[in-house]
């Protein structure tokens, strides 16, 4: 660790040379990037041997989370701050005439994710390093993200997100690490020695590589490992290619590095869903390979010591992505480690526990039997073997309920349904909000809580707030520490004490000082990046995440025609002036998600050319939305739209971080809304709209029909009828599928029924805004008690009450 500016400036220009034989002045920014990586990697090195060191020595339980994501964001500045090297460093270099922040946005985001999933799981590691605990993630090197998003005629174009085509200094391949996944041919049984042994032949192997990314403690000397596999292959067909056939020669090649080339393949085709299911296994069987061998190095291969893998480590599956865990931990112990049936499935469950993160059907994934059987033979045996178990022992409970148990089964009307086995094959199951857990418990996996009343339970999601507070809004968090101390960056509850300065005069100045600065900050970034100039004065009211049906965008650009319309036909009308900000990607097969992109990008164009509206309102779309754009955006809100159908959302942490960065809630009481209105109280968040409760009545009974709403709201209907009836510059059926999921299908996520309590709630934000006074108390009070949604309570949590995990202080070495 440098001990001054002197030292740190003398070791990056020592470094800068010594990699591209170059002085500062002849370097280009992305040199200086790569060099001053490099030098805090090296840091960081010593602090990774020694806790990998220690973890092995102490022989301590560690947990490996397992997720498909890993939405981490640039990785330089949340690892100068972790470090407590901020500060030293960026003082050094720029006495050194470089910039910091042009530094960090040379990095990529990492391609590794694409929404609250990967989000969640890149916050828990941070918890978990930042809290001592020993626990690190499992996932895939994609070569490519999901997708780089360009908005292109107002539609979403996906371009390759090559994040790696520069490298990634933070990681390191491991080659000698790495293991063998098969995939396809046959499984025999035969018996061996008096034992059953499964032999499969005639398989596809696929070499997976580990290349680890360092996880960066705070305020400790805590590095853990995400491990990422990378499917590789050595294979080049000199013959073919010799004799001209140049795409042959490299055909099986691209054909076995296909299972991590990019993340989330369209799924609409055959293909796609089989390299999806190929993904899934792939990472899965990497990661328990490596966690089975370097568990047998530190504690023993005998089958007895192999029985006792869950008193040392548990396996945390992030929803179904991960489920073949289960069934892939029993053919390691089975076919590899000699353990039988009984031994193999009491470690198994014991050592596997679930996070489920969706009750929407679609979500709850189930794969084709024969695809399964195809693509992974021994995999199905075991599932099989699993299933008619599982049904022998739900007959005995509940003889002649056919319905029941085969709703329970893990094979059904020729599929695998991978949420009934990860619930099988785990110790713990829990949802990610208080709503959400009861859902699960009392609607979706009744049966199954009623099955296993005691594995079922609740953790709240949490964001780290070093990144989302601290590193994204340093001006905030210089004010808080300002304020009520540093304590708070060790132990966010302790925001909690800016509660009694929420009516201070002069510091709620202060923060509205900090909240005008960022609104600037992000008004130059539109302006640069589209050429509209915002309004800075204005209400920054933004909905940045995935595109999706429930979560209601729909709802928020119809209230921001309406409003328009009002806007016409009154210039004069009283309005607040508000910006409008969007973000977020459709999935590349999901039709109504990109006709949504569409309609957004069509209103912003006719509003923001419209001089007789005197520029009160106007519509943003800020495309490919990422983690670094959030820390732009997050911080500069001032309306935080959390308006998806109640029920529907499981938690939600964009909630969290806007909650966090001093916006003002506009939800329903869904996900965690709840919870965040439980701790600031009604006075500091505006709710609207249907409960959980109704909407799932209205699911189970019926009794809703939208064409009645559409008829009664004679502003809603003539919204509606605009999609439709030439009122936009586009093809009279470019919004049909909008349309005709709002009227035709009935309104699935009842975006009619709540349309005119969103727009009484948009009066009351309007209200509230005026009165600077108490919007900024609001504000205040948001900060104060967003402490409780921190990850490092939830990672606590899991920690305490599923991991059975405790900290591991780290020594110098």
């Amino acid at each position: 660790m440098f001990k001054s500016r002197e030292e740190f400036k003398e070791a990056f220009i020592d470094k800068l040379q010594t990699l591209f034989g170059q002085s500062l002045d002849e370097s280009s920014i992305t040199d200086k990037y790569v060099a001053f990586s490099t030098l805090i990697r090296e840091i960081i090195s010593k602090r990774w041997y020694q806790s990998n060191t220690q973890y092995r020595t102490t022989k301590e339980k560690q947990v490996y989370y397992f997720s498909m994501e890993f939405l981490l964001g640039r990785l330089l500045g949340s690892n100068l701050f972790n470090l407590g090297l901020t500060e030293l460093c960026e003082q050094g270099l720029k006495e050194l005439g470089i910039n910091l922040n042009e530094l960090e946005a040379v990095e990529h985001d990492a391609g590794l994710g694409n929404g609250g999933l990967g989000r969640l799981a890149a916050c828990f590691l941070d918890s978990m390093a930042s809290l001592q605990l020993p626990g690190h993630g499992c996932g895939i090197r994609y070569r490519h993200g999901m997708f780089e998003q360009k908005i292109v005629n107002g539609y979403q174009i996906e371009l390759p997100d090559n994040w790696l085509k520069d490298g990634y200094v933070w990681e390191m391949r491991k080659a000698d690490r790495a293991v063998t996944v098969k995939f396809g041919g046959q499984v025999r049984l035969e018996e061996q020695g008096g034992r059953l042994m499964a032999i499969h032949e005639n398989y596809e192997p696929v070499l997976a590589v580990p290349y680890d990314v360092p996880v960066v403690g705070a305020n400790c000397d805590t590095v853990n490992t995400l491990r990422l596999w990378s499917a590789e292959t050595n294979h080049f067909d000199l013959s073919s290619f010799s004799k001209g056939d140049f795409l042959k020669a490299v055909e099986q090649k691209y054909s076995l590095e296909a299972t991590s080339q990019i993340l989330y393949p369209d799924d609409n085709y055959p293909e796609g869903k089989a390299l999806r299911l190929k993904q899934q296994y792939f990472f899965v069987s990497a990661g328990l390979q490596s966690i089975v061998r370097r568990y047998k190095r530190t504690h023993g291969a005998t089958p007895a010591d192999l029985a006792k893998i869950h008193e040392k480590i548990a396996i945390h599956i992030n929803d179904t992505h991960p489920a073949l865990a289960v069934p892939e931990l029993m053919r390691i112990l089975m076919d590899e480690e000699g353990l039988g049936w009984d031994e193999a499935w009491n470690t198994t469950s014991r050592t596997i526990s679930y996070t489920n993160h969706t009750i929407l059907p679609e979500a709850l994934e189930k794969w084709p039997v024969d695809l399964v059987q195809a693509l992974l033979p021994r995999m199905y045996m075991i599932i099989q073997e699993i299933n008619e178990r599982f049904c022998a022992k739900l007959w005995e409970k509940y003889p002649n309920q056919w319905e029941r148990i085969q709703a329970m089964a893990i094979i059904g009307d020729c599929y695998v349904r991978m949420a009934n086995l990860a619930v099988v094959g785990s110790h713990s199951v829990n949802g990610v909000a208080k709503v959400h857990s009861e859902i699960l418990k009392k609607e979706v996996m009744a049966n199954f809580h009623q099955f296993y009343p005691h594995r079922f339970n609740s953790k709240t999601n949490g964001v780290t707030h070093r990144r989302w507070l601290a590193k994204a809004n340093p001006n905030l968090a210089a004010l808080i520490t300002e304020t009520i101390g540093s304590g708070w960056l060790a132990h966010p509850n302790e925001l909690a004490n800016l509660h009694r300065y929420a009516q201070d005069a002069a510091f709620q100045a202060s923060i509205k000082a900090v909240k005008q600065a960022n609104k600037e900050k992000l008004a130059a970034y539109i302006k640069g990046k589209m050429g509209i100039a915002v309004d800075v004065n204005s209400i920054f009211d933004v909905q940045v995440k995935r595109i999706h049906a429930y979560k209601r965008q729909t709802l928020n650009a119809l209230h921001i025609l309406d409003l328009y319309n009002r806007l016409k036909a009154d210039p004069t009308i009283d309005i607040e002036p508000r910006t409008f900000i969007f973000g977020g990607k459709s999935a590349t097969g999901y039709y109504l998600a990109k006709r949504i992109i569409k309609f957004i990008n069509t209103l912003a164009q006719v509003i923001n050319n419209d001089p007789a509206i005197g520029g009160k309102i106007k519509v943003i779309f800020l495309e490919n939305y990422s983690v670094s754009l959030a820390e732009l955006i997050m911080p500069a809100a001032d309306v935080s739209e959390q308006i998806s159908t109640a029920s529907r959302e499981a938690s939600g942490t964009g909630n969290m971080k806007f909650m966090m960065n001093g916006a003002i809630t506009i939800g329903t009481l869904d996900g965690a809304n709840i919870e965040i209105r439980d701790e600031v109280g009604d006075d500091n968040i505006v709710i609207f709209g249907l409960t959980a409760d109704e909407v799932l009545s209205y699911y189970k009974h019926g009794g809703y029909n939208a064409l009645d709403i559409y008829q009664g709201n004679p502003r809603l209907r003539t919204a509606i009828d605009q999609l439709m009836n030439g009122f936009f510059p586009v093809s009279p059926d470019e919004f049909d599928s909008i349309h005709h999921s709002l009227l035709r299908t009935n309104d699935e996520y009842f975006v009619l029924k709540d349309f005119a309590g969103y727009a009484a709630a948009q009066e009351r934000v309007t209200g509230l805004y005026r009165d600077q006074k108490r919007w900024q108390a609001m504000a205040v009070n948001n900060i104060a008690f967003s402490g409780r949604f921190a990850s490092d309570r939830t990672v606590a949590e899991y920690a305490i009450g599923i991991w059975g995990i405790k900290p591991v202080v780290i020594r110098e070495s």
